[in-house]
């Protein structure tokens, strides 16, 4: 039976007075209420540090967690029962813990309130979904227009080895030393490794702002906790305007060894660099790993340059193996975008000029019916088929590790994707490599959550 301890604690920093029809959504359990949300991503949280990826399964570990939100004169107070004993010391919870709660707690409100139910953003349109997810990172307090361009995104697979873990580590202590800052999904692997090293090198060079940032939302959060070095958490209300807060605020982006969501990821950034609009972006990207690493990079690039053609190459870097020459390579792209956006007199913080077509904004709700009806064929554009891939993908990982995905496959069997006969093939056979490479899941033997037609 799990450890558990009841508490009653305050949000650590600022979070406004709640009003009572705000504290009625989070104690609302129906289908409309906020607190089974509240409820999967603070358990997560307060699980931060213990490596898994299955919210389901840590939901049944804590079936009788619960968090209540309790409004008082002088501001909010939580009642936490049965919560991970893990996330206290001496009956106190670790403040960064704390932080991170008050962060979900805090988005959660602003989404709804601000966001999802307000008159204020259509989120029908580009233009009105670019302006909430700016609006949202505002809120959360991520946006710093008095510094210069120092955000390096860093992607990557949760599930990866040792090996590709501490490479990680010497690459974001080589970004470190170059007073490079780090955004990531925020959760383990590929996502806390670099803001290790990172931090050790901002401890060297005595940066003292250092800055982690952590970018996730709900399904994510509730798999996958922030790790313990975020020191900014901001919760989007899905995964595509959280894939838009992360290339609107970084400066430069680097890829490490992943999975399908490395390749959502990365099918997501290159859909974009390759509309038209996009020609003349300054945006360096990087994909690297340790020696080992190579196969998987070489057969993600062919599967890039066969769905999205030769001219994809032009947009990243493969490099391998070499910490000290990805972190030069990216201090060198970031001051030319530093260049760059002074020229056209942009703002550093959020990068407005990026063009995102709607197909990468539209909310993608992986059900057994619009998996099936997804167009993989090469008979697009190439920016299109980018963003089905990229749904298909979204899928995958729904299937993987999100609670709603794998109760759709529990109840109704696997996802059925159908696409043209070569494609087919080479998506098989990328699929395929994760599953033998191990870089499906944390733990256990993979069961496939998909079936390709």
């Amino acid at each position: 039976m799990a450890n558990t301890i009841s508490s009653t604690i305050s949000p650590e920093g600022s979070l406004e007075i709640l009003s009572q029809h705000e504290v009625n959504r989070l104690h609302d359990t129906s289908r409309s209420g906020l607190h089974e949300l509240l409820r999967s991503c603070a358990l997560a949280v307060l699980n931060s540090g213990n490596p898994t990826d299955d919210g389901l399964a840590l939901m049944e570990t804590y079936p009788d967690f619960d968090i209540e939100v309790i409004q008082q004169d002088r501001g909010v107070r939580l009642k936490l029962t049965n919560a991970p004993a893990e996330a206290f010391v001496d009956g106190k919870m670790i403040r960064g813990i704390r932080e991170h709660l008050s962060s979900v707690l805090r988005d959660i409100v602003y989404v709804y309130n601000e966001i999802q139910t307000h008159q204020r953003f259509d989120l029908t349109t580009g233009e009105g979904t670019t302006n909430a997810v700016f609006h949202i990172l505002r809120k959360a307090g991520t946006l710093h227009p008095s510094r210069d361009p120092s955000m390096v995104v860093c992607w990557g697979g949760h599930s990866i080895s040792r090996e590709e873990y501490d490479y990680t580590k010497h690459v974001g202590y080589q970004l470190g030393l170059r007073e490079l800052d780090i955004c990531t999904g925020c959760g383990p692997g590929a996502m806390k490794g670099p803001m290790k090293g990172a931090n050790v090198a901002h401890a060297k060079q005595r940066r003292a702002e250092g800055r982690y940032l952590g970018v996730s939302e709900p399904g994510i959060i509730a798999a996958e906790a922030p790790n313990p070095i975020v020191n900014e958490l901001v919760v989007m209300p899905d995964i595509e305007k959280r894939l838009e807060a992360f290339v609107r605020l970084g400066h430069g982006i680097i890829v490490f060894p992943g999975g399908v969501g490395t390749a959502e990821e990365i099918l997501y950034l290159l859909g974009i660099l390759l509309h038209p609009d996009n020609a003349d972006m300054q945006l360096p990207v990087i994909l690297t790993g340790p020696a080992d690493s190579a196969d998987y990079f070489k057969r993600i690039d062919e599967f890039l340059v066969y769905t999205l053609g030769d001219s994809v190459r032009e947009l990243y870097d493969i490099i391998i193996d070499d910490p000290v020459e990805v972190a030069r390579t990216m201090r060198k792209g970031i001051d030319g975008v530093t260049e760059y956006r002074r020229r056209r007199q942009d703002a550093f913080y959020y990068n407005w000029r990026l063009t995102v077509a709607r197909d990468f904004q539209a909310p993608f709700d992986p059900t057994h019916e619009t998996m099936a009806n997804l167009a993989l064929h090469r008979e697009q554009p190439v920016h299109e088929l980018a963003a089905n891939l990229r749904r298909a993908f979204s899928g995958i990982v729904a299937g993987n590790v999100k609670e709603r995905g794998i109760r759709l496959i529990e109840a109704h069997g696997p996802f059925r994707l159908n696409a043209e006969p070569e494609l087919m093939a080479r998506l098989d056979e990328l699929l395929n490599s994760f599953v033998a490479q191990g870089r499906m899941k944390l733990a256990g033997e993979y069961e496939p959550c998909y079936t390709l037609n």
